[in-house]
């Protein structure tokens, strides 16, 4: 699907952004780091007390720099390869190539490294000498760091963060043995080519750094040790990719989004950790005072999570199953607060607890714990996976969770509805309002999905669930035919990001097309055009239900303000400031995409389809679906669209799907290996029932 005979896949430039905030990252969902940069994350190691705490800097022995002594005129290169997950800084004359490759292995999570490779180009026998130039000091501002005895060549050290989360919680202890790095490296006047290899390992126990870093050398010793990186990365790349053909940029935005999401879940199988989730900056971010500090938002659940379920379920299990882990926290919220039942914290890090440093989010911006639940909804309907729920704690989760928003809710007796009082909708600039219409419709939406989980299991649902779904008030304007934003809201008030529109997609609250229109229409205008990235994605789903696709695109095409070159990382808002490396911009950009352009809709016992996009995209193709356990192929252009099943699960003749016509009832039997065709429209696909 050519534009042009660019690479779409490949970020080159011949020199790095001034800022150094906007350099590429190399993560893979345990360590991470910005390119160039004198410190890495490690997963779930965060230092400071509630309302302090971060991301743990640990210093990087990876940010290195090579130069070439006595040289004026060589041509240079930085490249961020989106299909091996690695940087690369070349430096090329007319008589060598010098090759520096940064990354962190897809596989192996515990290990980053480098390489330099020398590479002769011309007969000349004169040595090729090139200095590597590091800042690194082993020393941390969050960690306790001592040295300990070498091991296998590599220096060590390991230490515990300074201050726990909660006085008397845990202190993580970081362990990391790196290969020490030489002021040069010289390729001598009879070798043509060579390769130098350097590499840390990062743990959180001796015993995993240790076998972490010997499992790099052997890779290092068989010469595969970048190549098993890049065939991991590979393997990922097969199994989910979306492309277009369709205009250069927005190919490239696609890929750049996908590259940044997918190094931030954990791998396939067992990754060895457990997984603590994914933050607005990702691990390349989150210092003190930098990117949130690290901490875990709505970000994930409700902007990067549909992605990562429609390819990855596993992974999605995995975000998940960190939201359980916290839960114990989430109680303790909702009980300092003085209510029943858990509310998940605006802003979570490594035990649950609020840790937002302003009381006002943490104490408002309850519509996270509704956003928590939608994702557990989502899983739920994508995989109907019922042991998550009956044995891994996920029930407890939704029960905790539909008895919040009891709790939360206060009955009106002039209205004759339950109220929600004095909260902050998505709008952060409206606060202590009545009757978000967001938090409202997200609360009634927690309640119903708890109440058929409870069916699923046989579980008696309880009443009060039932009476406050049904009876909760959605503000509405009978006379507009609209959405206020809150009881009180005057039309024409300025909105900072995407809120009532997101009634739409992805609450999917029951509303006419005229009221879609209205909401779309009333909100657009008075929007922060320069606010958070996310916002315009989510109008331009709403314009594509509408089937207005230019002036989708025309929402979509403000995102690109977000975008910054050359290595397409995004920055949170379009005059530069807030979180770089936004993977919440880059999430609800994708969701454009996947859910937009393909209408895609994850109900309760179906996958819907309508698609729709705009005159300068005319294929789009979409690989590794995942739905209830099977693998589907999308190929849909504005005449035809074909399915194929690429994988089914084994020994479960349950999950055989069916296509479905909408206008038509037409149906088409979904088998492993073979396609279906029919000419572009709504639909739905769906798990036949057993006989």
């Amino acid at each position: 699907m050519a534009d042009g005979k660019e690479d779409p896949t490949v970020f080159s430039s011949t020199s790095l952004p001034l800022d150094p905030r906007l350099l590429a990252t190399v993560t893979n969902a345990y360590l991470g780091t910005r390119v160039y940069r004198d410190i890495l994350h490690v997963n779930g190691v965060y230092n400071g007390a509630v309302g302090d705490t971060h991301r743990a800097d640990i210093p990087s022995p990876v940010n290195v720099r090579m130069t070439v002594p006595g040289t004026d005129s060589l041509a240079e290169t930085f490249t961020l390869n989106t299909q091996t997950g690695t940087f690369s800084h070349v430096l090329r004359s007319a008589d060598y190539t010098v090759t520096h490759q940064i990354y962190a292995h897809r596989s192996l999570v515990h290990l980053m490294a480098f390489s330099i490779t020398i590479q002769r180009s011309a007969r000349t026998t004169q040595p090729i000498t090139v200095c590597l130039h590091t800042p690194f000091v082993p020393k941390s501002q969050d960690l306790d760091l001592n040295r300990g005895l070498d091991f296998q060549g590599a220096h060590y050290i390991h230490g515990k963060t300074l201050v726990p989360e909660v006085e008397g919680g845990p202190r993580p202890t970081v362990h990391m043995l790196w290969t020490p790095v030489p002021q040069a490296l010289t390729l001598c006047g009879e070798e043509r080519e060579r390769s130098w290899e350097f590499l840390t390992a990062v743990a959180e126990s001796q015993e995993e750094v240790k076998k972490s870093y010997s499992d790099g050398l052997a890779l290092i010793a068989a010469g595969s040790l970048h190549s098993s990186h890049a065939h991991a990365w590979a393997v990922l790349w097969r199994d989910s990719c979306v492309d277009l053909d369709g205009p250069l940029p927005l190919r490239q935005a696609v890929y750049g989004c996908l590259y940044y999401l997918l190094s931030a879940i954990p791998p396939w199988g067992n990754p060895g950790f457990l997984f603590h989730g994914i933050s607005p900056g990702g691990l390349s971010n989150g210092t003190r005072d930098e990117d949130y500090w690290g901490h875990v938002f709505w970000d994930q659940d409700t902007w990067m999570f549909p992605n990562i379920l429609l390819f990855y379920p596993e992974a999605a299990r995995a975000i998940l199953e960190y939201r359980i882990r916290m839960l114990e926290g989430a109680l303790h919220n909702a009980w300092e607060q003085g209510y029943k039942g858990a509310k998940f914290p605006w802003e979570s890090a490594a035990t649950g607890r609020e840790v937002c440093p302003e009381e006002i989010y943490g104490a408002q911006e309850i519509h996270v714990t509704g956003d928590v639940l939608m994702a557990f909804e989502q899983y739920y309907c994508t995989t109907q996976d019922q042991e998550l729920f009956r044995e891994d704690g996920g029930w407890k989760l939704v029960d905790a969770v539909a008895q919040y928003w009891c709790s939360r809710m206060v009955w009106s007796e002039e209205e004759q509805c339950y109220h929600i009082k004095g909260v902050m909708p998505p709008d952060e600039y409206h606060y202590r309002v009545d009757n978000s219409a967001y938090t409202n419709v997200v609360a009634q939406r927690s309640l119903k999905f708890a109440a058929d989980v409870a069916q699923d299991l046989l579980i008696p649902v309880p009443e009060e669930w039932v009476d406050c779904a049904k009876k909760v008030k959605v503000p509405f304007d009978a006379e507009k035919k609209y959405h206020p934003e809150y009881d009180g809201y005057s039309p024409g008030e300025p909105v900072k990001q995407a809120d009532v529109v997101l009634l739409g997609f992805p609450l999917m609250h029951p509303m006419s097309s005229e009221v879609r229109r209205n909401d779309l229409e009333m909100y657009e205008p008075i929007t922060e055009l320069s606010g958070p990235a996310m916002t315009w994605s989510m109008f331009a789903v709403g314009w594509l239900e509408l089937k207005e696709v230019q002036r989708a695109q025309s929402q979509l095409r403000k995102c690109f303000s977000n975008i910054t070159e050359p290595f397409k990382i995004w920055v949170e808002n379009s005059d530069g400031s807030g979180a770089v490396n936004f993977l919440t911009g880059m999430g609800g950009f994708l969701q454009a995409v996947l859910f937009g352009y393909t209408g895609f809709r994850i109900r309760r016992s179906s996958l819907c389809f309508d698609p729709a996009f705009p005159d300068d995209v005319n294929k789009l193709s979409i690989v590794g679906i995942s739905y209830v356990g099977n693998k589907l192929t999308f190929t849909i252009t504005k005449e035809e669209m074909r399915i194929k099943v690429t994988e089914c699960p084994r020994n479960t003749p349950a999950s055989l799907l069916e296509a479905v016509l909408e206008e038509s009832g037409q149906r088409f039997p979904l088998r492993e290996g073979q396609s279906i065709s029919f000419p572009t429209a709504a639909g739905w696909i769906w798990r036949l029932p057993t006989k």
